[in-house]
């Protein structure tokens, strides 16, 4: 199968797929199944066939159904009927096979919906498997783990670690004569630097993408004044703190160190083709460190990366995205069996590589590090084994909503940047908005 090229908005297909959730079939927490509930299913010693779903591109796929081949190899009675597509539509084709209680077996899911699964009870528990080592995560780092625990239960399982990045462009900073940012810049420190290389272009490329908008920008800018995006089901900062950040980024704009307002909107696709450091309009953008690889594939300049402005302790190891299993297999013990080989077995993390992020497990990826041969694999990993000594503890995944107020957030920014509204009235509309959206 194809995977789509184009990829829209984050959240978009999101909230189309949250609408379609509302409708699912309950029963007793669970979506209507044909057949024996999970806790019914009895040991099977005939062949097993499970489904699995993920979204991401060609290399993702061969290296994917190429783990999965080496656990059927080593485990015969076990096939899987694997399907994957790009992130486009990717939500909205799995709540319409939990609609029909035939999601997939196991499937790829992000922290965006992680706690609207599991608070809906599709996703399977794995707790009980963790605490006797069928699923052994001992070699996950700790907070990495914590992030797939919703509510105290384990639902997900990182499939990679990845980091906030900001990924600039070396070639374009060399010919203009400008120092490269560096881990550890304050967030005042990266903007005086960012109009500077504005000025030093001539005004031809800004220094910087416009984050008013990016929630992970804004999450760690948080974490760093010690307050956070959430606590619990509710926000976790005040009107005052976000209109201090479009604040922020009013000043950053005035003083030229972002692009223009079109610019930054068609950036906020989420697309990486259209991300602006790769598309010649600025000397850095925002991204995750595991898509380094494929952003430098869509430029002949150098990339480098380092971590977001502010202090590194606001950051914390991230999944990237989740292995999960459904609630309603009819074969837990096999998901779960498979879930351990993908995070544990040495060979399958080679064969997985780092193309999700980096591998989970340290000792696992302590040999696949070892081959890693790519100029921007290699910064990838050296990111991550700096941020791994500096990082800070992880919080809870973000509560049911939270794809509603990362959507309330670009059009905040939007409509400032576009002159629709002021700074306190754009602030004022998304604390209703956003209180809204996570009490429903």
């Amino acid at each position: 199968m194809r995977a789509p090229q184009s990829v829209p908005r984050p959240g978009l297909d999101r909230r189309r797929f949250l609408g379609a959730l509302t409708g699912l079939p309950i029963a007793g927490g669970l979506p209507l199944l044909t057949g024996c509930s999970p806790e019914e299913v009895a040991a099977d010693d005939g062949p097993i066939e499970l489904s699995v779903f993920w979204w991401g591109g060609a290399r993702r796929a061969a290296a994917t159904e190429q783990a999965l081949r080496l656990y059927s190899q080593q485990n015969p009675r076990v096939s899987f009927r694997v399907t994957w597509q790009g992130l486009g539509g990717y939500y909205d084709r799995l709540a319409t096979q939990a609609t029909g209680g035939n999601a997939p077996d196991l499937f790829q899911i992000d922290d965006t919906l992680l706690a609207e699964y599991a608070g809906r009870d599709i996703l399977l528990d794995l707790t009980r498997y963790v605490a006797d080592d069928r699923l052994d995560l001992r070699e996950v780092p700790e907070q990495l783990a914590r992030y797939g625990r919703v509510d105290e239960r384990t639902v997900g399982v990182p499939a990679a670690q990845t980091s906030a990045a900001l990924v600039f462009n070396r070639r374009l900073l060399r010919r203009l004569g400008q120092p490269e940012p560096r881990t550890g810049m304050s967030w005042k420190e990266y903007v005086s630097w960012a109009a500077r290389v504005t000025r030093a272009s001539g005004n031809r490329v800004a220094g910087t993408m416009d984050a008013s908008g990016d929630y992970r920008a804004f999450w760690l800018w948080l974490r760093g004044q010690g307050s956070e995006l959430y606590q619990g089901r509710q926000l976790g900062f005040s009107s005052a703190e976000l209109l201090a950040w479009f604040e922020f980024w009013e000043v950053a704009r005035f003083d030229r160190a972002t692009p223009s307002a079109a610019l930054v909107e068609q950036a906020d696709s989420g697309e990486l083709a259209r991300q602006l450091v790769v598309t010649g309009h600025t000397a850095a953008s925002f991204a995750w460190s595991h898509q380094l690889p494929e952003l430098q594939s869509l430029t002949d300049d150098e990339l480098g990366a380092v971590a977001f402005p502010g202090t590194p302790a606001a950051q914390w190891p991230r999944a990237s995205m989740y292995w999960a299993g459904f609630r309603g297999t009819r074969h837990p013990e096999a998901v779960v069996d498979v879930l351990d080989f993908l995070t544990t077995n040495v060979a399958a993390g080679r064969l997985l590589g780092v193309e999700r992020g980096l591998n989970t497990s340290k000792q696992v990826r302590s040999f696949v590090a070892a081959e890693v041969t790519g100029r921007a694999e290699k910064r990838m990993a050296a990111l991550g084994a700096e941020l791994d000594d500096l990082a800070g503890p992880s919080p809870a995944p973000p509560p049911k909503g939270h794809a509603e107020v990362r959507e309330l957030l670009i059009d905040a920014a939007e409509s400032i940047r576009g002159k629709r509204a002021g700074a306190r009235t754009a602030t004022s509309r998304f604390m209703a908005q956003a209180n809204a959206a996570l009490a429903e």
